[in-house]
Parts: structure tokens; sequence; C-alpha cells
């Protein structure tokens, strides 16, 4: 009898699961995985529904965090996900916002609770690989530094060891897209922003995985988080056919490796089938 396979995302915010794993999700569904994704914050710090940036007096987190569990769960069903699981923390902002001394924020919760709330769920669904991010929460947000830290911690706690992975870009390809950026925007008459560089070596890349076949229903997925993910975004900008010709790729590092894996997989569950 052929084993069950599950994959496990832990994610920080509303819209993290289309941007990073937009594609592997329902390419995992259709291949007959198991998927769950575990989102720890309620996306308190995004825009509200009257455009309010977080800082402003009339910011309504909670308005923002109501919206926002609509569009998880619209772009949830797009992505054919099995479960979702909201751990239901406050966002803490990005790094160095007032919002990160919330004492209910995420970033202020202590990562042992954390961590028993996500153990739960990993015991209960026994996934063979889970990803999550890396220990500068790819781009040093609070939020993913500390789904990061409580994942670590649980999956200690776990009788087995599974396959942990974390999201990322190689630099050779984030300087392509950092490249036509800034082009687009000297086009354009804008102010160049060169933004923080989060590539990874391309040495370090454990699995490159084709989602090509399912690259339209990551813009559908990231277009349905419309209260924070704009028309003006990066992606959407692009438009659903040039995205779908250059999102086809996404890119994981091997965080753990209890079954001896080498080189660069195809495939995430690479070793389990």
């Amino acid at each position: 009898m052929t084993q069950s396979l599950t994959f496990l995302a832990v994610h920080a915010h509303p819209d993290d699961e289309a941007s990073s794993t937009g594609g592997l999700f329902p390419l995992l569904r259709d291949q007959g995985v198991r998927t769950v994704l575990v989102t720890c914050t309620n996306g308190e710090c995004g825009d509200d529904p009257a455009g309010n940036k977080p800082e402003h007096d009339e910011h309504d987190g909670d308005a923002v965090a109501a919206l926002r569990k609509i569009e998880l769960e619209q772009a949830v069903s797009i992505l054919k996900i099995d479960r979702l699981e909201m751990l239901g923390y406050r966002d803490s902002g990005m790094d160095g916002w007032e919002h990160n001394n919330d004492p209910r924020s995420f970033w202020q919760t202590p990562v042992s609770d954390g961590a028993a709330a996500l153990l739960k769920i990993l015991r209960e669904e026994r996934p063979q690989v889970i990803m999550t991010y890396n220990d500068f929460g790819f781009y040093g947000h609070p939020d993913h530094i500390q789904a990061h830290r409580i994942t670590m911690e649980a999956i200690k706690q776990l009788d087995y060891e599974p396959t942990v992975y974390f999201n990322a870009i190689p630099k050779s390809v984030f300087k392509g897209w950092r490249d036509r950026m800034r082009e687009e925007q000297e086009a354009n008459g804008d102010e160049l922003d060169e933004g923080v560089d989060f590539g990874t070596d391309d040495a370090d890349i454990a699995v490159a995985v084709d989602v090509s076949a399912t690259t339209p229903l990551k813009f559908d997925a990231l277009s349905a988080h419309a209260s924070q993910i704009t028309e003006d975004s990066f992606w959407m900008k692009m438009g659903k056919e040039r995205f779908t010709q250059t999102m086809n790729t996404e890119w994981f590092v091997r965080a753990t490796n209890p079954l001896g894996l080498e080189g660069v997989a195809t495939d995430i569950f690479a070793g389990y089938r």
C-alpha cells in the first residue's frame, strides 16, 4: 500500500500562501497529495478597507483582519488547499513598527506557545514535508521570523523527522527581476526603489519545482487578496499572461534532510515517491 502524502506550509499572513507556494499547492493537490496551510496571523497591519495605512489614526486593524480572512478563504479555494488553520495571532507589522511591541502580537508571543499550537496540527496531519521561512524570515519581517522559530521548535517535539524546506529565490533570478523592475521604473520616470536583496545563492537551491501548469491559479489566488495586492503591485502589473510566462518556478532550500537527498530535485516530495 502506497503511503499517503501530506504537505504542510506555515505562513505568516494571509496572501503569503499565494506568493511563494501558490503554484505548489494546487500542483501537489492535483497529484493526490493532501495539502494543509497554517496561517499564523490575521494580517491586521495591512491597509484597511478605507485605504488607511497602519500608522493612520483611523486605521481599523480588526476590519482589516475580517476582510483578509474572507480573501484568504477565497485563495484557499482557488489553490485547492484541503485544510486551512489560522493560529489567530495579531500581525506584528514590519521591523521597527510600534506594533512589534503589542503584547497580543505574534512577535511578542512566546515561541513555546506558538510551537505548541502548531504542534497540535502537525501531530494530527503528520506531514512528510513542511515548508516555512529561513531564520531571516525570507526578508526580515518579524512575523516571518517568528513563523520560522515556532516551526523549528515544534518539529523537535515530533516522534518522526519530516523534511523541512524554506522558500527561496535564486540570486540569478532575483537579479533578473530587479533589473526588469528598474527598467520599468526608469521608463515610467518613477523613483528607483532597490529594496532588500533577499536572493539565495543559486548553489543552495535544493528544489526547483515547475509550476507552469498551475501558475494561472497562483495569479488568481494573489488577485483574491485585492485589499493588499493592488493593481499597481509588481505581480498584478504583469497581467495574467505575462505572469504565467514568468512566475513558473518555485524554489526551496532544504533545512532538514532525513532522507539524505543530494543535488537539486524537481519534486518537493523527492524520496517519498
